[in-house]
């Protein structure tokens, strides 16, 4: 894998965030799992998995489709696809992996009858205009599972470690001064109605962790892959990252130390 890829994805490419987003995929696949069951993807089907990475989904996703349909991940890293097609090889899987930037994909019309995806809205300046990209090619009754997140500064720690806080808002604050909407979630109902959607079902994903629990490292690892890349661009400076770092092995120590991740949100909408 290869960390070269500056604009393919936020926090690279490399072997360690491969291993990061295994991790995070850990966490949220039974999320992932009950959005599919709810949309009633199944064997037959064509499913498409919007911003694949790589793949850890669109492989779960390819054995529901079986080897009667099929499954397309569709990504910009091109180390991702890779890593996704070798995969589809090694387990004999009816995967279409296909490097694309979402403005230039090529999507047959009515030829979807789902699509999934997971964070790949809320790095995007149009998610519209993807969207109705996605909904052309769906047909009709196809369905759209998308998990965003709804409410990011809900990251928060109890008890409350000052320069923990502050490098959780400094995070916060380089995703809004970006030309997309880290809290795309809250935007979904209304941009599928504006689309002629039949929203079919909207909740509430929330996750509260101890330090004990596994779910802890998902979070944590992703304070020691995003802090540092606050310094550069003036976010942070390095003795505040440290200091964050302090923070967070202090804060694990602390009885009864919880944390809330970002609150999420799931919306399924449906093709007319």
């Amino acid at each position: 894998m290869s960390n070269q890829e500056k604009n393919a994805y936020i926090l690279g490419t490399d072997k360690d965030e491969l291993y990061r987003l295994g991790l995070q995929h850990q966490v949220w696949a039974s999320e992932a799992q009950r959005g599919w069951n709810l949309a009633q993807f199944s064997s037959g089907q064509t499913i498409l998995d919007l911003g694949c990475g790589p793949g850890f989904c669109t492989k779960e996703l390819a054995f529901i489709t079986g080897p009667e349909g099929k499954t397309i991940g569709i990504d910009r890293s091109e180390s991702y696809i890779e890593y996704l097609n070798k995969t589809a090889e090694l387990h004999h899987l009816n995967i279409q992996g296909t490097v694309a930037d979402f403005d230039e994909m090529k999507l047959e019309d009515e030829s979807l009858d789902g699509m999934y995806c997971r964070w790949a809205l809320a790095w995007l300046p149009n998610p519209k205009e993807i969207l109705a990209k996605v909904l052309k090619a769906l047909k009709p009754g196809g369905k759209m599972v998308i998990h965003e997140y709804y409410d990011w500064s809900t990251f928060q720690t109890e008890p409350n470690h000052p320069a923990l806080t502050k490098a959780i808002k400094a995070t916060l604050k380089s995703f809004k001064n970006s030309d997309s909407e880290i809290d795309i979630g809250r935007e979904l109902p209304r941009l599928m109605e504006e689309l002629d959607m039949n929203v079919l079902n909207i909740r509430p994903m929330a996750k509260l962790v101890t330090p004990k629990d596994a779910t802890w490292h998902w979070p944590k690892s992703f304070f020691h892959s995003y802090f540092p890349r606050l310094i550069e661009p003036g976010y942070l400076t390095q003795g505040e990252v440290s200091e964050a770092f302090s923070a967070t092995d202090e804060w694990e120590n602390k009885k009864g130390a919880t944390v809330f991740c970002p609150m999420m949100i799931e919306v399924i909408a449906e093709k007319k």
